[in-house]
């Protein structure tokens, strides 16, 4: 699953508020500059401060971004029903779609990579506070879209003092998390081609 280096790379990550995800959005476009890409990093959320949507855009090239917004994009992050329903279309043929399956009952794709990063979280810290941080391991593992040495830098630059440790604890977590769930995805690829030769 990893994705072949682009010229431009479009990333949503959409939840709800609360979420951390204008927070992981930051995070991921610090790494990217830190990779010495261009980025254009963009948000919107509702009125709500919690439980409202809540979404974090980043555009990662190479060279020159001429247009900030993403529209057709190439690694989707949906933790929450909503956002699978109203993102899942935008993502393209080839693009990467990682969904929190704690909260993502219904999913609109077969090929969609489905962890459930809150409850892993909750269960390994105690709490879901992290679970944005967890969701950047997924991406970095599953994507390659920024370097693990960049984005751990990013996430120390912009976690609260103190908190360094936890968070990079939390980032592995699910550097991990992707780890597992890419092989056993593949281990089952593996037996239907098994059983279709």
């Amino acid at each position: 699953m990893k994705k072949k280096k682009q010229e431009r790379v479009e990333i949503r990550l959409a939840g709800s508020g609360g979420q951390g995800l204008i927070t992981a959005g930051i995070i991921l476009a610090e790494a990217a500059i830190l990779d010495g890409k261009n980025v254009v990093q963009s948000q919107s959320y509702g009125p709500e401060a919690r439980g409202g949507a809540s979404r974090a855009e980043v555009i990662i090239a190479k060279g020159a971004i001429y247009f900030p917004k993403a529209s057709w994009v190439d690694i989707l992050l949906a933790m929450s029903q909503k956002a699978s329903d109203q993102y899942a279309f935008n993502l393209k043929p080839d693009g990467v779609f990682i969904v929190d399956a704690t909260y993502v009952n219904q999913i609109p794709t077969t090929s969609a990579l489905a962890i459930p990063i809150s409850a892993r979280t909750r269960e390994k810290f105690g709490k879901e506070l992290f679970s944005n941080i967890v969701a950047l391991g997924v991406i970095c593992e599953a994507t390659g879209v920024v370097t693990p040495k960049a984005l751990e830098a990013a996430i120390s630059d912009r976690v609260p003092d103190g908190t360094e440790k936890i968070n990079s604890e939390a980032f592995n977590f699910g550097r991990k998390l992707a780890r597992e769930a890419l092989k056993e995805r593949d281990e089952g690829e593996d037996e239907i081609i098994e059983a279709d030769s």
